[in-house]
């Protein structure tokens, strides 16, 4: 099949590599427009653009979506299927183009956790399974029909990355499983509400305002909350007036102090009370320096 494959980060390129591995045709990638990036503002080319180039693939990079010289461009490529992975929502035109229609890879097991932020919300749940999903896409995003799953177990020690690249993996895998299905003719699309779930969970966008640490909850929520959000967007508190980024803790004992407070022998240790016990810091980062670990940090800040 001549297939169109849409991407833009790193999650992306596991899965473009996968299809050119297996001998697919890919024949065209689209991806997100060049854009300014870091202090220099740099223009940043997306992961999936780098390396379709380097494997001399056409690239279109449209602003706008409806824009007709992008359809009309898009048509030109005549592929049989589109595949759909970390990219943006795409309007009818587009997904419906292709014979055999547009597929979409989700890091979720569907119909749980649609959305912008799967990976995030369901370490912040506390969940200890999730995986990924292949579904073709429809008007609603992320309720497609489902056609192939994997299940990825979530460690207690998993953050977001460790589980993004587990998933990223996993992800490639059934991608091929769903084309070769595909090219066959042997697979089955399964409506999102025969699939018997518990209550569903969302995975919206997550936004800066909903990193602060709440840390009047339980530990085990608190722990969930910032490894959910590490290495990014990355949970944060106040400490005496800065903003402070925690990526790692480890659960402990319940202290003598309000939950919130803090205690430190200002050498190798740095705790915040929970509400029913206390986490480590592990690795950190205070407004206006780099990240390190703890003992790092102890060794040259001074508290107020």
């Amino acid at each position: 099949m001549r297939i169109i494959f849409m991407g833009t980060p790193d999650f992306a390129v596991a899965s473009l590599q996968a299809l050119l591995d297996a001998g697919e045709e890919v024949v065209a990638v689209v991806t997100t427009p060049d854009k300014p990036a870091g202090r220099g503002q740099k223009v940043h080319e997306s992961a999936v653009k780098q390396f379709a180039q380097s494997k001399n693939i056409p690239v279109l990079q449209p602003v706008k979506l409806k824009d007709p010289e992008f359809l009309a461009a898009l048509k030109s490529y005549a592929a049989d299927l589109q595949i759909v992975v970390a990219f943006r929502m795409l309007p009818e035109s587009v997904w419906d183009m292709p014979a055999q229609g547009t597929v979409n890879v989700h890091a979720s097991l569907l119909p749980q956790y649609r959305g912008a932020a799967p990976i995030n919300h369901a370490i912040i749940q506390g969940e200890t399974v999730t995986g990924v999903t292949t579904f073709i896409l429809q008007h609603e995003i992320d309720t497609g029909n489902v056609l192939f799953t994997e299940e990825v177990a979530i460690l207690d020690s998993d953050n977001a990355g460790t589980l993004h690249d587990k998933l990223m993996h996993a992800g490639a895998r059934t991608l091929l499983k769903t084309v070769d299905a595909i090219k066959k003719g042997t697979h089955i699309a399964t409506p999102q509400d025969e699939l018997t779930v518990d209550a569903l969970q969302h995975a919206p966008k997550i936004f800066k305002e909903d990193c602060k640490i709440n840390w009047a909850a339980p530990t085990d929520k608190v722990y969930n909350f910032i490894r959910g959000l590490s290495p990014y967007p990355a949970a944060y508190t106040s400490l005496d007036g800065k903003v402070l980024k925690i990526y790692s803790t480890e659960k402990s004992e319940k202290l003598a102090i309000e939950a919130g407070a803090y205690q430190t022998d200002g050498k190798s240790y740095l705790s915040f009370a929970t509400a029913d016990g206390s986490l480590r810091i592990l690795s950190l980062q205070i407004e206006g320096k780099k990240r390190m670990l703890v003992d790092e940090f102890l060794r040259g800040y001074r508290f107020g």
